[in-house]
């Protein structure tokens, strides 16, 4: 029961909620933080905030949770196979001996190798299994040619669509941004479904252009994920989590109320290529990228040109964090085809979130875009430091 909760709050809040639950005993202080001045804090190495660090020293403190996420997701364990339970800092267990031996030569091999680029990662050899696979796999498929995906030898590659094309028609699919900007606000209420059985209501509030507040109501209190413009936090009874930059470029993608029309600016430069499949829809796949971001994949209907899949990811010290958004069921509402079913998924688990009822340019009270006050410092600190 322990553990499905747990999954729960880490299928919903992906690092934070990690952060919320995992690391506290970890820390080189349990004194509460101090509230946020008018100057911008220097930020922290993980060395200067977290206890005996000695692999990843050098890292900003808010990569460091997303980098556990993602050797755990690489080798398919949870924090436990490395880590003492609520004392994340002591080196009782081989594995994690190991872990740091194991990092060690990565970044040996992308220094000696790879001019100090990240090519080769913990996915690179273990591919979600705790034991690397060292013999080829023998499959029942034929394995793929390099033509397979486009011409066939002797044949002129396909034409693409050029990533303009597809945007505008991603933008028209939705009504055009006419339509879309006289949207001011949006009010969403649905059902949070994760692992099967386990059915939460959700409210969803949201307001041009950028700000989103969703509540998922719980036994014992709300979980909420928001953004105001600029920050995102998390929030369940007794614990707030600010977000980092890097959980922050995530939200705010989700909060753009005019995010098909705004797509262009996000990114320098559009690519396009052959996509996936999906539910019998075939699809192109445009992918954005900036100098210094992780890339943004898209995946567009090609009949529709609706947006039926998108790939984010998140840079660790590792390797990067994938999340996937799956969205169906578009309907129109008010003069805009929103989807009413949307799965997001993170390598180990995933939720669905199915809307039942959609009101638009409804008034939205500021409020909801106010993080909470932090709770009384003995509310804070660690059960079981």
């Amino acid at each position: 029961m322990i553990r499905n909760r747990r999954s729960l709050w880490l299928a919903i809040g992906g690092a934070s909620m990690f952060f919320l639950f995992l690391s506290a005993g970890a820390r080189t202080q349990s004194a509460p933080p101090k509230a946020p001045t008018a100057a911008a804090p220097a930020l922290k190495l993980a060395e200067e905030e977290y206890k005996n660090i000695q692999v990843l020293k050098g890292i900003p403190a808010e990569q460091l949770i997303p980098t556990m996420q993602f050797i755990a997701a690489s080798l398919g364990v949870e924090c436990e196979h490395c880590h003492v339970e609520h004392a994340n800092d002591k080196d009782d267990k081989k594995p994690k001996l190991t872990a740091r031996k194991m990092m060690t030569m990565m970044m040996a091999i992308n220094k000696e190798n790879f001019d100090g680029h990240r090519e080769v990662t913990c996915y690179s050899c273990h591919r979600g299994s705790l034991k690397p696979v060292a013999t080829p796999i023998i499959t029942s498929e034929n394995p793929r040619t390099e033509g397979a995906a486009g011409a066939k030898p002797g044949e002129a590659k396909p034409v693409l669509p050029t990533a303009d094309q597809l945007l505008d028609k991603y933008l028209s699919a939705i009504g055009g941004a006419d339509k879309l900007q006289k949207i001011t606000s949006r009010v969403q209420k649905g059902t949070l479904n994760a692992f099967g059985d386990q059915h939460f209501p959700v409210d969803i509030y949201s307001k041009a252009p950028d700000k989103r507040d969703s509540v998922m109501h719980l036994k014992n209190g709300d979980s909420i994920t928001a953004f105001d413009g600029k920050q995102g936090w998390l929030s369940i009874p007794g614990r707030v989590h600010m977000m980092s930059a890097a959980e922050n470029d995530a939200v705010r993608i989700d909060a753009d109320l005019y995010f098909p029309a705004h797509l262009k600016t996000l990114y320098q430069k559009f690519s396009v290529n052959p996509g996936e499949k999906f539910d019998g829809h075939d699809t192109y796949l445009v992918v954005g990228e900036s100098e210094g971001k992780p890339p943004l994949q898209l995946y567009l209907d090609k009949d529709s040109g609706l947006l039926l899949r998108l790939i984010r990811f998140a840079e660790t010290a590792l390797g990067r964090n994938p999340t996937q958004i799956d969205y169906a069921d578009y309907r129109d509402a008010d003069g805009v085809k929103i989807p009413f079913r949307w799965t997001l998924s993170r390598p180990g688990n995933h939720f669905t979130i199915q809307i039942d009822q959609v009101q638009q340019n409804v008034p939205v009270d500021d409020s909801k875009f106010v993080p909470p006050p932090p709770p009384p410092a003995e509310a804070r600190r660690p059960a079981n430091p």
